[in-house]
């Protein structure tokens, strides 16, 4: 009989769903804010204590919470080792631009995850939208859920910031998460926002630069607010790695091309064709109304979990916004675009991580 090493309970997948573990499966939400065991579902007083007076302790007291103003609430905060496994939140739209999700691990002072909550999640735009990926799940109506395996070796923190001075009301959330060994080489998840409004002329937007260690790109989404009549895809999108200067490692060959779509995604003709799938997708199109909405916008995401983008030392990503200038004797000439670009990156590296680059404040987060 051969034995083998205990199942940690990581990197769960259809193939490993019938291996026994010693792993230990914990939930935090507002009705068990520290995940204990068996202190779930004990609140007394709550949002929906009223509409439980008749029924007593235990009937859905404290499903949510308020997010006071100008405030950084504390959802997570977990003795090690271990993995977060799943994140789901819910809250108004009017809110996804103007609270920062964050992650921080292992004791680090800043953040490893430091993202508005809409972007985090595929939502960029403070519209609801579908998303049907593999580590991205969006539901009806604005459901998020987040299924990136996020280890940490001793210590696991998750807060959001409202960053106005009005308070939110009815922020729902849960975060589960095992208990197990995690082995060293597991690194940590990272996922950083970076916005360009408008982008300057003759410029690439980065989405991610200054990343030091060792690691790999696994994700892109885009919120892409486009001010030009006409096309707006053919910018490339480029990784510097491990010592590239001017010259990037890997070059793509246009902005529908990464994203895994083609000829600017017109299907059926003269309509752009929304897609979401597993890896890649662009499930939202917001065309203007004729009075109001004056701009095309787009979210667009591109997973590396079958390939991801290696490095060894160093990364520095960028993407072109290019579209085309009217045809003059039959010469076409691409235009540079100065459009919204709002990205995020997502990666895994080794710590320490270098620090992030100062999130814009309400005002520059803002859907305008």
């Amino acid at each position: 009989m051969t034995t083998s090493l205990p199942f940690d309970g990581l990197d769960m997948s259809l193939g490993n769903l019938a291996q026994l573990s010693r792993a230990e499966t914990r939930s935090i939400s507002a009705e068990n804010p520290t995940g204990a065991k068996g202190r779930g579902g004990m609140a007394t007083e709550g949002p929906g204590a009223v509409a439980a007076r008749e029924l007593g302790r235990g009937w859905k007291i404290a499903p949510c919470i308020d997010l006071p103003p100008n405030s950084t609430v504390t959802l997570a905060d977990i003795a090690g080792p271990g993995a977060i496994q799943r994140i789901w939140i819910t809250v108004d739209p009017r809110a996804w631009r103007r609270i920062v999700l964050r992650c921080y691990w292992d004791g680090e002072e800043t953040p490893s995850v430091e993202v508005p909550l809409g972007d985090f999640f595929c939502n960029g735009w403070g519209v609801r939208c579908n998303v049907n990926s593999l580590p991205i799940a969006v539901n009806p109506a604005g459901g998020f859920n987040s299924y990136w395996e996020m280890p940490f070796h001793s210590h696991a923190r998750i807060t959001v910031e409202n960053l106005t001075p009005d308070r939110v009301a009815g922020f729902f959330y849960t975060i589960d998460y095992t208990l197990t060994d995690v082995p060293a080489e597991r690194a940590t998840f990272h996922a950083q926002f970076r916005r360009n409004n408008p982008l300057p002329y003759m410029q690439d937007h980065t989405l991610l630069d200054g990343v030091r260690g060792w690691g790999h790109y696994v994700g892109t989404y885009i919120a892409w607010g486009s001010r030009n009549n006409g096309w707006w895809g053919e910018g490339e999108i480029k990784f510097y790695m491990d010592g590239d200067t001017d010259w990037p490692t890997i070059c793509g060959t246009g902005t529908e091309d990464y994203f895994g779509g083609a000829w600017g995604f017109e299907f059926p003709q003269g309509q752009y064709g929304v897609y979401s799938t597993p890896y890649l997708g662009m499930p939202q199109v917001i065309k203007p109304d004729g009075l109001w909405q004056s701009q095309q916008r787009f979210g667009l995401y591109r997973w590396h979990i079958m390939d991801p983008i290696r490095f060894q030392q160093d990364l520095r990503v960028t993407i072109q916004a290019l579209g085309w200038r009217s045809a003059q004797e039959d010469k076409m000439r691409y235009l540079p675009l100065q459009d919204d670009i709002a990205s995020t990156a997502f990666w895994y590296q080794q710590e320490p991580h270098a620090p992030f680059p100062v999130l814009p404040d309400a005002n520059g987060l803002e859907v305008i």
